[in-house]
């Protein structure tokens, strides 16, 4: 019989692999995390420096006011409806196929009255599509 006391030893946690593992952990979610807040963007649109706009019998000048109303060669529509805006530029297309449509919108004209213009000329068969803008020394002098 061995009456001696035995020594045991503590048992030792090994904190390297543990810390190599949490380092890839927070690798991968850095890598994988998109950092965009879109409640936190405030955008200020349209603004661009661009050559003057030149009259050209090809053009469709679409415009949409803050509030989402549309006026096509400035012509006002009365409804709102992807059907009307689609029948007024099938009317003003004088060029047919290949007119020119110019969407001059609002820089706080809701998103969805631009897109609908654009449903709309897609519905009429028109695929040039351009946005106005004004020049930034102008949008300086508007303000």
């Amino acid at each position: 019989m061995n009456f001696r006391p035995r020594h045991r030893d503590e048992p030792e946690i090994n904190l390297i692999p543990f810390i190599d593992v949490l380092l890839v952990v927070l690798i991968f979610l850095m890598l994988s995390t998109t950092y965009s807040k879109f409640t936190e963007l405030q955008l200020t649109l349209p603004v661009a420096d661009a050559e003057q706009q030149r009259d050209r019998p090809k053009e469709i000048i679409v415009a949409v006011a803050a509030d989402g109303r549309y006026a096509v060669n400035k012509q006002a529509l009365d409804e709102r409806s992807v059907s009307a805006v689609t029948a007024a530029l099938a009317g003003a297309a004088a060029a047919g196929k290949d007119s020119i449509v110019i969407i001059s919108a609002d820089a706080t004209a809701p998103h969805q009255s631009v897109v609908t213009v654009m449903e709309a000329a897609r519905r009429a068969g028109l695929s040039q599509i351009t946005f106005a803008t004004q020049s930034s020394t102008a949008a300086g002098q508007a303000k």
